[in-house]
């Protein structure tokens, strides 16, 4: 009799083995939410930029306004939360007036094409200095000049 409880006991040990497959479905879950959120976080215009030999921008505590020209000569503005915004030509003065008064120590920056001429990127520089931008830098990619 002793014998058969013996056997009983042994028949009702825990399983000490952890089932992973709940865990396994969380990470697709994951892996998934991710590859579909990582390409929306580099959103941005779509400019290609000139080459320049130059000195990167030191980062200062005020995040810079970016004034944005594409290949279509479409203007955009990048304000310091990274929201990009279109705007049409007539009404890009009032508006960069407007960013200047409410971040007057915020760095100014033109990220223009490469394809569109000079005289685009002259005018966007003298539209900015009549909004009340002090100085207005040119942004370029650093690649092989």
């Amino acid at each position: 009799m002793s014998r058969h409880r013996t056997r009983r006991q042994t028949d009702r040990r825990p399983m000490a083995e952890i089932n992973v497959v709940p865990y396994i479905d969380v990470m697709l879950v994951l892996l998934i939410i991710f590859m579909i959120t990582a390409p929306l976080l580099t959103a941005g215009v779509k400019v290609d930029l000139p080459q320049a030999d130059a000195d990167p921008i030191e980062l200062e505590a005020a995040q810079p306004i970016i004034f944005s020209i594409n290949q279509a000569g479409e203007y955009f503005i990048t304000e310091a939360e990274g929201e990009i915004s279109p705007v049409k030509d007539n009404l890009l003065l009032p508006k960069a007036t407007e960013l200047m008064q409410r971040r007057p120590t915020a760095p100014v920056l033109i990220k223009g094409d490469r394809s569109i001429s000079y005289d685009q990127v002259v005018r966007l520089m003298v539209l900015l200095q009549q909004a009340g931008a002090a100085s207005v830098g040119l942004l370029t990619d650093p690649g092989d000049v």
